[in-house]
């Protein structure tokens, strides 16, 4: 053991001689004497059997060597160093503010996760926001949940459920007009559509044999407000493509029915992204532990069966 410590030692002297530039750097950095700096790169050396460091008057350098050996221990200290912080914030009662965006449409389901969430740890002040359009580069947030992964993120995303968007209408519809059988029966048909939806004009699905086909659409209604379409779905108005945890409830009352069953549309991924840390904060990983678990206990209502 205290000849690993010693080793330890010495992997630390030599980086910190490496970044510093040389001895004596190093040795104010580690509040070591500058011999004993020296004398631990000395005894690293001669444990390898090789030179790490060419030394002049003026200036330190690596070797070739050296330098692939340096590579590698400075990582090797990243890890230590990555590991103990990891060790103390599972120590760290949650406290602070944590600042959660979240799409409007998976709200319902965000805030039972949020109460549960403040009830275990008072110590945090919750900034629960929601919209139907979030900027994922946007700064200032800790925790953004979105119902499909942005284009091109910089963020770190960890997936928490994956979704199909549901075909819907109302049964009062189909009494005036005809059942649709395939995609291209869409097009006699008004589509209510909504303003932030990836398929608004265009409704794009997978057929029987798994060959990506689209269909253009067209409505008398376009709007923003999920309120207006539910109400303009169930008022019989024309047909809506949703994701199906929006309309759980209308569904098991019979109030919606589902179209196409066997004309799926693309998967897609409901998603958590925080900015690239290192590591994340004490508050945010407990926060998205239990996001994941309450997405993996609730994959009914995903699906559009009815939410508990």
């Amino acid at each position: 053991m205290v000849e690993r410590m010693d080793r330890m030692a010495s992997l630390t002297a030599f980086v910190r001689v490496v970044e510093s530039g040389g001895f004596t750097a190093a040795a104010r950095r580690l509040d070591l004497s500058i011999t004993t700096v020296s004398n631990h790169v000395q005894a690293l050396e001669d444990s390898l059997g090789v030179r790490l460091l060419n030394r002049t008057t003026r200036r330190v350098s690596l070797t070739e060597i050296g330098r692939e050996y340096y590579e590698r221990c400075s990582q090797i200290l990243l890890d230590l160093a990555e590991a103990d912080e990891i060790t103390s914030a599972l120590q760290v009662t949650p406290r602070g503010r944590l600042h959660l965006r979240c799409h409007h449409s998976l709200d319902q389901f965000i805030a039972p996760v949020a109460t549960r969430y403040l009830g275990n740890y008072p110590e945090v002040s919750l900034d629960f926001q929601t919209d139907a359009v979030i900027d994922p580069a946007r700064e200032g947030f800790d925790l953004s949940i979105m119902p499909a992964s942005p284009p091109d993120s910089t963020l770190i995303r960890r997936t928490l459920a994956k979704w199909h968007h549901l075909l819907c209408c109302a049964p009062t519809y189909l009494e005036a007009h005809s059942t649709p059988r395939n995609p291209a029966d869409l097009l006699d048909h008004n589509c209510l559509l909504y303003a932030h939806s990836i398929f608004r004009n265009e409704f794009h699905f997978v057929d029987p044999g798994g060959n990506p086909m689209s269909v253009r659409v067209s409505g008398n209604l376009i709007t923003a407000s999920l309120t207006v379409i539910r109400a303009a779905a169930t008022a019989g108005l024309g047909l809506w493509l949703c994701p199906p945890f929006l309309v759980s409830d209308l569904l098991a009352s019979g109030a919606l029915m589902p179209l196409l069953p066997d004309y799926p549309t693309q998967e897609l991924e409901i998603v958590a992204l925080y900015p690239h840390r290192r590591q994340l904060s004490t508050k945010v990983r407990l926060l998205l532990d239990m996001l994941v678990e309450r997405f993996n206990d609730e994959q009914r209502w995903l699906e559009g069966l009815p939410y508990r």
